[in-house]
């Protein structure tokens, strides 16, 4: 009788990858963990309960078949687990390093209930597919039939991109515009490469293009090319440009020198890293080096700036967020993290002016929690009174991104928006107000996590191909 492979965490400890030391990590924009070893996935991936209810995939925005990729790890058949978690997601090795499991399916797991600590089902999924890259397993899309309808994605995020490989493997002729020079929108520019090295992500980018997805990049939609251009030439449309707009600070001194975007300082700090020429990094504008920093936000994208601040040689790196640790919306894992590496923070702190011209500090009103909102949630009320200067050289704005106005920006008329300027669309198909014109990920939903922008970039090229199937636009043209 074989045997059992699985439902060993009664005898085996959940075990991460190793961490690196913190002053070692303070040095470079490596990858913070290491890779699990063979033996060592296998043994984690046997942890696993195999319960009735997964909760974990259903706690997952993919859906991902967790449990089988789990099972075949274990029993050391690692090609089929690739090809499962393949199945139902377009990057697993980019989700498996930073979509934050401890609150998605790692969260939700059978066993963390019952005191056993959970499967550490991300590490499997990254070294699951690193494995499928070393071993030659990820192939470049070749479909089964090329068909002569083509479709326009104006957004090279990961919304846009697992929309172009689904569309590309069922063989529509696919050309995604973006603003930028790189594809890949946040996870190039966005992301730091501690927690998402750059050549994870151009390998994707290479693995479309060898495909036959084509990039027209340092394009601008209303600029370089009207909206009405892109889908004259198009069967269809797909919108995937994210939300880069920053929400702005009030109070005084708030437009002095010093005072910079966080998508500014991480972009900087990212193209650094791929040895392009930065004059604003050279010239001290968007680089930490020897500077008091402090950050303003409790997201992951604060996170982001205050741990590249500690790797670029900043003197002091402080992050004031309004409301206590409990209440926080970035990850606790990314707060111990940058905890470890040096990173001071205020709790229960806010902004209420600057000072200097340009910056030398944040005038901070201290908080507390009062009465729970409508949604339970307590809000932050100013203790009068306990007001402080801290001091500061460099000032990053991390307070979460709004959507442009799209419909202004690109002269489009007819393109309905929401209220909160994010396009209107509809619910699993991302089907807008204008025929043949789709959107997804963030300028849908609003800022929300990689692993919602590719399901919704999958979802929504399923309803693209019935929409082509079906000949809609050739009915919607008479």
């Amino acid at each position: 009788m074989a045997k059992q492979p699985m439902l060993k965490f009664i005898s085996v400890e959940r075990d991460m990858p190793e961490k690196r030391e913190a002053e070692a990590r303070r040095q470079d924009f490596n990858e913070i963990y290491a890779e699990y070893a063979d033996a060592k996935a296998k043994e984690q991936a046997s942890r696993c309960s195999q319960c009735g209810v997964p909760y974990c995939q259903t706690h997952c925005p993919l859906h991902n078949n967790i449990p089988d990729w789990l099972r075949l790890t274990a029993e050391g058949r690692l090609q089929e687990a690739y090809e499962i978690s393949q199945a139902t997601n377009t990057f697993p090795e980019i989700c498996g390093r930073i979509c934050p499991q401890d609150r998605l399916c790692e969260g939700n797991c059978v066993i963390e209930q019952s005191g056993h600590g959970t499967v550490t089902i991300g590490s499997i999924e990254k070294y699951i597919t690193d494995t499928a890259w070393e071993q030659g397993w990820v192939k470049p899309i070749i479909p089964a039939m090329e068909r002569d309808q083509s479709v326009g994605i104006i957004g090279a995020g990961p919304g846009g991109l697992a929309a172009a490989d689904v569309l590309r493997r069922a063989g529509v002729q696919v050309t995604v515009y973006d603003r930028y020079d790189r594809a890949g929108g946040l996870l190039t520019y966005g992301i730091p490469g501690f927690k998402l090295e750059k050549d994870v992500v151009m390998r994707r980018n290479d693995q479309l293009e060898q495909g036959g997805v084509e990039f027209v990049l340092n394009c601008n939609v209303g600029e370089d090319i009207s909206f009405d251009a892109i889908r004259g030439k198009h069967d269809a449309v797909v919108i995937a440009t994210g939300v880069y707009k920053t929400r702005d600070l009030e109070g005084e001194g708030a437009d002095a020198d010093g005072i910079v975007r966080a998508i500014d300082y991480l972009t900087a700090s990212n193209r650094k890293s791929f040895g392009d020429d930065v004059p604003e990094y050279d010239s001290g504008e968007l680089n930490a080096t020897g500077k008091r920093v402090v950050v303003i936000g409790g997201g992951d994208t604060a996170m982001d700036c205050v741990r590249t601040a500690i790797r670029q040689g900043a003197s002091s790196v402080k992050c004031l967020y309004r409301r206590d640790r409990a209440n926080m919306p970035g990850s606790q894992r990314e707060v111990q993290n940058a905890e470890e590496e040096g990173v001071i923070f205020e709790w229960l702190s806010a902004p209420k002016g600057f000072v200097g011209e340009p910056v030398t500090g944040v005038m901070v009103q201290k908080m507390r929690l009062g009465a729970p909102d409508a949604t339970g949630r307590q809000s932050p009320e100013v203790i009068e009174g306990a007001d402080y200067i801290e001091e500061a050289d460099l000032v990053i704005k991390a307070l979460g991104f709004e959507p442009e106005d799209l419909p202004k920006l690109w002269g489009v008329e007819g393109l309905d928006v929401t209220r909160w300027g994010t396009i209107r669309a509809e619910y699993t198909t991302g089907k807008t107000s204008l025929d043949g014109v789709y959107a997804v990920g963030d300028i849908v939903r609003g800022a929300s996590l990689v692993v919602w922008a590719i399901r919704d970039g999958r979802d929504t090229a399923q309803a693209v191909l019935e929409y082509l199937n079906t000949g809609a636009r050739a009915v919607a043209a008479e």
